[in-house]
């Protein structure tokens, strides 16, 4: 729950506690705030489980945390076969050097016209005119 508060921080959060609360009220609110938790935690558990049970059996598998889009992503990515299989003829690396290649005007039988103006892109080595935009630098970005 508390996984990036560091040393520091937690003694620093300490006095503060003690500061505002005083040494003979804190266990108290410390009780108190565990209690709150506790609660809490149960309150959720609780919904969870009424949420499984009105879904039904097809959903017996389904887990909260696959809402989360970064970790529903990731388990497609990991356990669907056809995505491995895609992913693995997909070179990422070379179709984005390709791409920049092309916007740099380095692919000698392509006039793909620039965005700005509607001019070709510049060969290796010549300037722009005055008052147009340099080619996109993939590189740069």
């Amino acid at each position: 729950m508390f996984n990036d508060i560091g040393a520091l921080e937690l003694v620093v959060l300490v006095v503060l506690a003690v500061l505002v609360f005083g040494p003979d009220k804190l266990p108290k609110v410390i009780q108190d705030v565990s209690g709150f938790i506790r609660k809490i935690r149960d309150f959720s558990e609780s919904a969870k489980q009424d949420i499984r049970s009105e879904l039904g059996p097809e959903f017996k598998d389904f887990e909260f945390e696959d809402l989360n889009p970064k970790t529903f992503i990731r388990k497609q990515l990991t356990e669907n076969e056809e995505l491995k299989e895609i992913r693995g003829s997909f070179d990422l690396k070379k179709e984005i050097n390709d791409v920049a290649d092309a916007v740099n005007g380095r692919e000698p039988d392509t006039s793909v016209p620039a965005a700005v103006g509607g001019t070709d892109l510049l060969k290796k080595g010549d300037k722009p005119a005055e008052g147009d935009r340099p080619p996109f630098d993939a590189d740069a970005t």
